[in-house]
């Protein structure tokens, strides 16, 4: 099939988490400052850059310094590159890894 597994896994677990898929959420509207996304959530500077540094090695989110103030936004191009993965791999098609599978004498279907 060719799918490169690999590229995405560092995507999908960084979205394995509640607080960083409500930050992507937002993120979706517009570019936010830390102090913007830190507002909605309850707890501190120091958890938020956690999560942010999380998106930004993942190549989810892109970070900005403007003085004392970092400006995140989202990577348009790598969360489209994400979706048609996503896609890609939870529906039918003639390349498909199961291939050798659905070839053994194993498994009757029916």
């Amino acid at each position: 099939m060719g799918t490169d597994y690999a590229s995405f896994t560092p995507m999908l677990k960084a979205l394995s988490d509640e607080t960083r898929l409500q930050i992507m959420d937002m993120l979706s509207c517009e570019e936010l400052c830390a102090n913007e996304i830190l507002e909605a959530f309850q707890f501190t500077q120091p958890t938020l850059s956690y999560h942010m540094k999380i998106l930004h090695e993942a190549g989810l989110v892109r970070s900005v310094r403007e003085g004392g103030w970092t400006r995140y936004s989202l990577i348009q191009e790598n969360s489209e590159a994400l979706i048609a993965f996503l896609s890609l791999i939870t529906r039918e098609k003639e390349e498909c890894i199961c291939n050798p599978i659905r070839k053994s004498p194993g498994c009757k279907r029916q």
